[in-house]
């Protein structure tokens, strides 16, 4: 299943988590996620192990290198496999059948915590757009390129490019289009670099498939598998299409963008030690700023109290807090259940979605959305043309930090050649088509973002992140948020002018951003 954002901060004894921690300002607290679903591994021990499956786990320990040794040889002995290291952050990737390898591991001194990544077993070898690609057919394509020619648009399909024109992208491009030295890296399904309008501004050199948890540079490994997995192209798009007379522009068409490649060949899915590698690679080659249009699978929330979700949090809260020290911000998109991220209660019907869900009832302070909620990240809630709240986009008072244009196909409607409310933009094997969702509006605040890193390149991830939200424009709470007419309120918005629940501090504004 693919989950682009489509399917819509715990209190551990280590140092990278007491930051999370004390960001959030939370206490452990009693069971949150009841019921839980029976996991791969909690099965495995009711089975016995003789018919055990394998599992993937993340094993947290300290850093020091003494430590580091003392859990590999543990790891050994519990029937383990390292599979990747990441020791600088205390972070092995381990695969197990045994089943019993969890609740051992968590035993021994100096692993501070470890659990299974997933709920199914390892086979042989998740995302945030809402509703199906349509692709631009030849027909719409020169009608589109008839009407930007009339209007004098940069690109042949830019006519239908209203995103742009709603933050100023158009205008800033001809002041400043963004420096070849800023990199934002496409965290996701792959990015097909041999499209004509991604090829002039993509970085081999800071690209890697990370699927498995350990890098690999290889040639074109970092490339989707297959047409279908089209979400990363469509996103690298947005931030970096090059402005060269070909198809569409991208808000910020003077960067460089990579692709690490993260999403599960069999099934789509952004398992955990995936990011981990992605966070950790894009620190290491000198990446800028990440955009991660996804959560985390196999679960929407996780939830501290589960020793495997918090497992999950720990071990990529220090990947993504590694990169923010080497100098890489990171923006990630606030899903699209239209849930309300700040409120006491939220039903999650999804998880773990690599087996059987189970329904339950999940407090967002306490289970988390990764990486959506982790401290440092900027989270982006999704707006249309009439810069009105996406009907399908999260949000929550606290938590989202910035809106930016991410479609609306239901009830803001542009006045473009295709009328269409969704983002236009590449596709692999040379194409273009329409999507829409919190994944689109996150390329739009890194594209901003790169902007301006290309205007203050000795900005840190914290200055850039507060000129980010300096420059964004705040339309302020709606007077009343009925979507569909029916009287009831869809939404509730939360906040004044300056910030509220809907748009964080504001719609980004390419143009504030480069004068």
């Amino acid at each position: 299943m693919v989950h682009l954002r489509s399917r819509r901060r715990l209190a551990l004894a280590v140092p990278v988590v007491l930051s999370l921690t004390a960001s959030l300002g939370f206490l452990p607290a009693a069971a949150s996620a009841a019921p839980h679903a029976q996991s791969a591994a909690q099965s495995a021990r009711a089975g016995g192990a003789a018919d055990a499956p394998g599992l993937a786990y993340v094993v947290n320990t300290r850093t020091d290198p003494r430590t580091v040794a003392s859990v590999k040889r543990a790891i050994a002995e519990a029937d383990g496999k390292v599979v990747a290291a990441y020791e600088k952050i205390g972070v092995l990737v381990v695969h197990s059948a045994d089943p019993g390898f969890g609740p051992a591991i968590r035993k021994v001194p100096g692993v501070q915590s470890a659990g299974a990544t997933r709920t199914a077993p390892l086979t042989a070898a998740g995302t945030t757009d809402e509703g199906a690609a349509e692709r631009l057919s030849a027909e719409q394509a020169a009608r589109t390129a008839k009407a930007s020619a009339a209007t004098e648009a940069g690109e042949p399909l830019e006519a239908d490019q209203w995103d742009l024109r709603a933050i100023g992208a158009d205008k800033a491009a001809k002041i400043n289009p963004g420096s070849s030295g800023v990199t934002v890296a496409v965290i996701d399904t792959g990015v097909d670099d041999t499209h004509p309008d991604l090829a002039p501004n993509f970085s081999a050199a800071q690209s890697a498939n990370c699927v498995g948890g350990k890098a690999d540079t290889s040639e074109g490994a970092w490339r989707p598998y297959t047409a279908e997995d089209y979400h990363g192209t469509h996103v690298a798009g947005e931030i970096a299409a090059a402005r060269n007379g070909i198809g569409v522009a991208g808000v910020a068409p003077g960067v460089k963008v990579s692709s690490i490649k993260v999403s599960d060949p069999d099934n789509g899915l952004f398992y955990p030690e995936n990011v981990v590698c992605a966070f950790v690679f894009a620190a290491d080659h000198g990446v800028e700023i990440t955009n991660n249009s996804y959560y985390v699978d196999p679960w929407l929330y996780n939830c501290m109290d589960d020793p495997d979700q918090r497992a999950i949090v720990d071990a990529v809260n220090r990947a993504q807090l590694y990169a923010q020290r080497k100098g890489t911000l990171h923006l990630a998109s606030a899903g699209n259940s239209n849930h309300d991220l700040d409120s006491d209660a939220i039903v999650d019907d999804s998880s773990p979605d690599d087996s059987t869900p189970v329904t339950r009832t999940i407090d967002p302070h306490e289970c988390f959305d990764v990486p959506t909620q982790l401290p440092g990240i900027v989270t982006v809630s999704a707006t249309g043309v009439d810069k009105e709240k996406s009907y399908y986009s999260s949000y929550g008072r606290g938590v989202v930090d910035i809106a930016a244009p991410g479609g609306d196909r239901r009830y803001q409607i542009p006045d473009t050649p295709s009328k269409d409310g969704r983002i236009l933009s590449t596709m692999p094997n040379n194409e273009y088509a329409y999507l829409q969702g919190t994944s689109m509006a996150a390329p739009h605040a890194a594209g901003v973002a790169a902007l301006l890193k290309s205007r203050y390149r000795h900005a840190s991830p914290a200055a850039l992140q507060a000129l980010l939200k300096a420059q964004a424009d705040n339309p302020g709470c709606p007077a009343s948020y009925d979507q569909d007419g029916d009287g009831a309120q869809d939404a509730t918005c939360e906040g004044g002018k300056r910030v509220n629940g809907f748009y964080g501090f504001g719609i980004v504004n390419a143009l504030r951003a480069v004068k």
